[in-house]
């Protein structure tokens, strides 16, 4: 019987720790930029159908919100001694790089200021089509400097994370030895599914936060979430294999 020669042209490709970093880091940015697309076009499609009697001020109040929210419940952090302070700092800095340095606050002050008698027809045409569509592209821009402030209070939350993680890491090791000593069986299937199931909740949460279309308090989202990341950390350690 002839013998089955493996083709030396097909190997297996592993990553490393550099290559899969920086596909992960990769993978982040690309849900970050979705989430601010996917709220980018919800609050163009409250502004026409939801909420068409706020046209900006919805934007505006969203980002009136979620700073009122720093001030009033987030005073101190692990990250941060002026968490507010440090969401404005945010905020105005995106504002600065994505809008001012491009030139794209001058851009749309030229194109919304009303041809001079003057001036020629193509300025009054550009003017023209412009004028309809100035305050969709006004809310995208309040909208970006919201989605700045939740990514600032998002990353003021990292350390909720971390300490309920470590809690739960702690108890799940904790069960583990107590069904290794007491001859307790051990599940592959939940330890696998468990061990997938962290790192979507982690990206959920930041997404979900980060595209909603309406303000709400950071709480209802980071705790929540931090209860159910912890949950699958102690899950799978605690379904961790009893003998390495």
């Amino acid at each position: 019987m002839a013998e089955t020669v493996a083709d030396p042209r097909h190997r297996e490709v592993r990553q490393g720790l550099l290559s899969k970093s920086v596909t992960t880091l990769a993978q982040g940015v690309q849900w970050l930029l979705l989430a601010l697309l996917f709220s980018i076009l919800t609050e163009w499609a409250g502004m026409l159908w939801w909420w068409p009697e706020e046209g900006l001020q919805h934007s505006r109040s969203m980002l009136e919100a979620e700073i009122d929210y720093l001030v009033s419940d987030f005073r101190k952090s692990v990250l941060t001694s002026s968490p507010a302070e440090f969401a404005k700092t945010v905020a105005d800095k995106t504002y600065t790089v994505l809008f001012e340095l491009t030139g794209l606050v001058d851009l749309i002050a030229w194109l919304s200021a009303p041809p001079a008698p003057d001036e020629g027809g193509v300025k009054f045409w550009i003017h023209a089509l412009f004028k309809p569509i100035a305050e969709f592209v006004i809310a995208a821009m309040q909208v970006t400097q919201v989605f700045s402030v939740r990514l600032a209070i998002l990353t003021l939350a990292t350390p909720v994370f971390v300490l309920f993680s470590l809690v739960a890491l702690v108890d799940g090791f904790v069960k583990r030895d107590l069904r290794r000593w007491g001859g307790g069986r051990e599940s592959s299937f939940v330890y696998h599914w468990a061990k997938r199931s962290a790192l979507p909740l982690l990206v959920l949460s930041w997404v979900i936060y980060l595209a909603l279309p309406f303000s709400l308090h950071p709480t209802f989202i980071v705790l929540p979430f931090a209860v159910l990341f912890a949950l699958s950390v102690s899950v799978t350690a605690s379904t961790f294999k009893k003998y390495l």
